[in-house]
């Protein structure tokens, strides 16, 4: 369930003076306001008609960017790097620890809305892989040990165990 009102939508387009040129810091605001991770069709329709833009062009930023879902998705975005540097193979198990520590599927959400895992491009961490993202933070040189150690800490908010954790 969205937590996000119309004021609170208004306020924040408000906050970049409601201008077309400000649509993915807009988009980026309400998708992290709105409780589930994503852009509802509600917000996206309030948004085209204030900033006065076609709603195809906020799908298609919203479809465009990989950073937005128009879907749930539970509050800690589990981003595992597919790109060449991270060696595929080793990408793989890190999929499969991953998928064994949260008990979903590549692509699937945790039923308590915690975790999504998905896969992503370069995030720019070669040097530590393979790596997964979680929000802001970058989790390299994985082992299922240190997979299940940053599931952990991220169910209990132990953030300053996640920063140990981090590259």
């Amino acid at each position: 369930m969205s937590r996000l009102s119309e004021s609170r939508v208004l306020d924040i387009m408000g906050k970049y003076g409601n201008a077309p040129q400000q649509l993915i810091a807009i988009l980026l605001d309400v998708q992290e306001a709105s409780g589930n991770n994503c852009v509802d069709r509600e917000w996206a329709g309030l948004i085209a008609k204030t900033l006065d833009v076609p709603l195809a062009k906020i799908y298609e930023t919203l479809t465009f960017y990989a950073m937005f879902s128009t879907a749930p998705r539970g509050e800690y975005l589990v981003e595992i790097c597919q790109s060449t540097p991270c060696d595929f193979d080793k990408a793989e198990h890190v999929v499969a620890w991953f998928e064994s520590a949260l008990g979903v599927a590549m692509g699937q959400s945790t039923a308590d809305g915690k975790f999504t895992l998905m896969r992503t491009s370069c995030v720019g961490a070669c040097d530590c892989g393979p790596v997964a993202k979680i929000g802001d933070e970058v989790f390299g040189d994985l082992t299922e040990e240190k997979v299940r150690a940053i599931v952990a800490a991220c169910r209990d908010g132990n953030l300053e165990r996640m920063g140990e954790l981090a590259c």
